[in-house]
C-alpha cells in the first residue's frame, strides 16, 4: 500500500514541475481548470483500506480532519461538511480557512462525527485517517465511498496526492505543492544565510492539558523545519513524533527560537506555571526574546500546504527575511 501511494505522490510532482515550467506562477488555489477537465471517473484509487471505486467526479465531499479540510479547500473545492479542529473547542472551522467554507456544515466532532447528518447531506466522497476513524469506516462506506489515508502528520504529502486523485485535481496539488518546497528553499536559505551561514536551531513545543510535548522531525512541522534546511536543538532531533516532558524539563526545549503553542486555554495547561518559574526565565530563547507563540490550529493541525505556508510566514517573520509569497 505504501508503495501505491508513494507512486502516486512521484507522478503528482512531476506534474508539477511541469506546470512550473509552463509558467503557473498563481499561489492561489486553482478552482478548476486542465487538471480537473482531464480527471478520468469512474476510477479506482489505492487508500489504507484498499482500493476504493469512485463513480463519479466528486462535487459534494465531506471531511472529518483537518488535513483534509486544508487538501480540498486548497483545491478550490468547498466541502458540504467538515469537522473542526481535532483538539479545539468543537465550536469553529479554522480561522485561516473561514472565508473557504461558507455553506459547510459542522458535522460534529473527531471523535464523534454525527453519522446521520452526513448521510443528510448526500456526499458523493468522504476523506478522512485511520487514525481518526478507522473503526466507523464500514458506516462512512456506506454513506458515500470513503478514502482513509493511514494516518496524518508526517506524510503529509503523500496525503494529499491522495485527496487529489480522490478528486481528480492532481495537477493542481502537484503545483501547489512544488511551490511550497521551493519557497520553503527561500526563505531557509535567507534565514540561514542571516544567522552567518549556520542553520539556527528551531524547537517546537506545545502545551496540552497535563503535559508538555516537545515535537521531534517525524510529524508537520518537523517535515517542514527539513525543507527549509533548518537544524533542530538535540532534545528534537529524533526521527519520532514527540517527546513528553515535565515542567522540571522546560530548559530541554530550548534553542535559537522557540516557537510555541497552546493546544487549549492556557488555564487548562501547566503553560502560565511554566513560564513564571526560574528555570523558564534562565533559558536562552527567552533571554534573547526568541520566543513565538503561534497558532495551533496551524502548526499543528493545519498539515498540509496552506497551513505549511503560514508556518513559513511565522518563520520568516520571526527572523526577519522576507516572505518570498508570490
Amino acid at each position: 500500500m505504501t508503495r501505491r501511494i508513494t507512486r502516486v505522490l512521484g507522478a503528482l510532482a512531476a506534474a508539477g514541475t511541469l506546470a512550473l515550467t509552463a509558467g503557473c506562477g498563481s499561489a492561489q488555489p486553482a478552482s478548476s481548470g486542465t487538471a480537473s477537465s482531464e480527471a478520468g471517473f469512474p476510477r479506482t484509487i489505492a487508500t489504507a483500506k484498499g482500493d476504493v471505486a469512485i463513480p463519479k467526479k466528486p462535487a459534494r465531499v465531506v471531511v472529518l480532519d483537518t488535513a483534509e479540510l486544508d487538501s480540498v479547500t486548497l483545491l478550490g473545492i468547498t466541502p458540504v461538511g467538515a469537522i473542526p479542529p481535532h483538539l479545539s473547542d468543537g465550536s469553529s472551522f479554522p480561522s485561516y480557512l473561514k472565508d473557504k467554507l461558507k455553506g459547510t456544515v459542522d458535522v460534529g466532532t473527531s471523535a464523534e462525527p454525527k453519522l446521520d447528518l452526513i448521510a443528510s447531506l448526500k456526499p458523493d466522497l468522504i476523506l478522512s485517517n485511520k487514525v481518526r476513524h478507522d473503526k466507523i469506516y464500514d458506516q462512512l462506506s456506506r454513506i458515500a465511498p470513503t478514502v482513509l489515508t493511514e494516518t496524518t502528520g508526517q506524510p503529509w504529502k503523500a496525503n494529499l496526492a491522495v485527496h487529489a486523485k480522490a478528486v481528480g485535481r492532481e495537477q493542481d496539488a502537484a503545483a501547489e505543492l512544488s511551490r511550497y518546497e521551493a519557497r520553503a528553499k527561500k526563505v531557509g536559505a535567507e534565514i540561514v544565510a542571516g544567522n552567518g551561514g549556520t542553520a539556527p536551531t528551531v524547537s517546537v513545543t506545545r502545551f496540552m492539558a497535563g503535559k508538555i510535548r516537545m515535537y521531534q522531525k517525524a510529524n508537520f512541522s518537523g517535515v517542514i523545519l527539513a525543507d527549509m534546511g533548518l537544524a533542530r536543538p538535540a532534545s528534537q532531533s529524533a526521527d519520532k513524533f514527540d517527546n513528553e516532558i515535565s515542567p522540571e524539563l522546560i530548559d530541554k526545549a530550548d534553542a535559537d527560537a522557540l516557537f510555541l503553542t497552546t493546544a487549549v486555554s492556557p488555564d487548562k495547561t501547566q503553560q502560565q506555571a511554566v513560564q513564571a518559574s526560574p528555570l523558564w526565565a534562565q533559558m536562552g530563547a527567552v533571554k534573547n526574546h526568541k520566543v513565538f507563540p503561534v497558532k495551533d490550529e496551524i502548526w499543528m493541525s493545519g498539515i498540509s500546504v496552506q497551513a505549511a505556508n503560514l508556518v513559513l510566514d511565522d518563520l520568516a517573520t520571526a527572523f526577519g527575511v522576507a516572505p518570498h509569497r508570490a
